[in-house]
């Protein structure tokens, strides 16, 4: 018996009889075979880990633009964090861990530079439209590997699919991914918020802070008890509806005084506007786009369709060393 046979009788015994057993996923588009040392949940969090998309994310933006200092969150930061908390609340409910984390490492790797604005852009100049995790999912099936994709399980797809608030996973551990990322974002973006002087403690109502707690690591507790208190040995991973409302209360004051405020909105125009035009650039200019996308348009992808894969896929500052190479002038000597 192979050690990954023994790690597949070990989840039906241990683990929760709602939780997504590795040994009856729905299985690859592409069948494999097996190995003898990893589950198929373990095989996906450990291509996603290893995935260039994946290591892009530690120079894109979360919330602040061009933030100075060292200590602000950056997409892959936001990541590792989604996927510890959403760990720690799989591991309390007896669901499948490895799952858990291989949706919550590649939620966001479709993501584009600086964060939601870019994510805004894009959606406002390409013709179908954009949106993170429709491109999430585009980068495990089409993108990574030259193409070929990273041939992920049915679940983790799923997942990464549905990790938005408007999403209905269709499993348990993606349940928990998809409220990990709302608490991550809260609380972080809201520690970073402080940090950077938007807000203080202060302009959480004292309504919320008495159901919440009076810090935002207090405040991240309640919520992660609340949600194994609500869900452990039942079908759905859910709140409390008090804790929910709650919750939602913090998310408005969120968008509301930080997502919209003036710092963070500084750069955004400036963000959307560059964005917008190296699209057009390389709407009119498709081989200039890297070898990945010409592979991508050779095989019938559209230059539209190419030109948002590349730009989304970038860092923030190779956006702007892209853009600084095609539209600012260069120095030169005469002599």
């Amino acid at each position: 018996m192979t050690i990954r046979e023994q790690l597949e009788i070990r989840e039906k015994e241990i683990l929760s009889p709602y939780a997504s057993c590795s040994s009856a996923s729905a299985g690859r588009d592409r069948p494999e075979p097996a190995c003898e040392l990893r589950t198929d949940f373990q095989r996906d969090r450990d291509r996603i880990l290893h995935s260039k998309a994946f290591r892009r994310l530690n120079n894109k933006t979360q919330v602040f633009l061009a933030a100075q200092g060292d200590h602000y969150r950056t997409r892959l930061t936001h990541t590792l964090e989604v996927s510890q908390i959403a760990r720690t609340i799989a591991k309390a409910l007896y669901l499948n861990e490895d799952l858990t984390e291989a949706i919550a490492l590649g939620h966001d790797l479709g993501h584009t530079p600086f964060g939601h604005s870019g994510e805004r852009a894009l959606n406002k100049y390409c013709s179908q439209g954009f949106r993170h995790n429709v491109q999430s999912l585009r980068v495990v099936e089409r993108l990574e590997r030259d193409g070929r994709g990273l041939n992920l399980t049915r679940e983790v797809r799923d997942g990464i699919l549905n990790h938005q608030t408007a999403g209905n996973p269709a499993s348990l551990e993606g349940q928990v991914v998809r409220l990990s990322d709302k608490i991550a974002y809260i609380h972080h973006d809201m520690d970073d918020a402080m940090r950077a002087g938007v807000i203080s403690e202060g302009h959480i109502p004292i309504t919320l802070r008495m159901k919440l707690g009076g810090t935002n690591r207090v405040r991240l507790d309640t919520m992660v008890r609340d949600i194994v208190a609500n869900s452990l040995g039942k079908d759905r991973v859910e709140m409390s509806g008090e804790i929910y409302e709650a919750t939602m209360s913090l998310r408005r004051l969120m968008f509301d005084d930080v997502y919209t405020s003036p710092l963070v909105k500084a750069e955004e125009k400036k963000a959307i506007r560059m964005l917008g035009e190296l699209l057009d650039y390389y709407r009119e200019n498709p081989g200039e786009m890297s070898e990945e996308c010409r592979d991508l348009m050779a095989r019938g992808e559209s230059v539209e369709q190419a030109a948002c894969d590349y730009i989304s896929g970038m860092t923030d500052q190779y956006f702007i060393h892209k853009y600084t190479d095609i539209f600012v002038l260069k120095g030169w000597d005469v002599n």
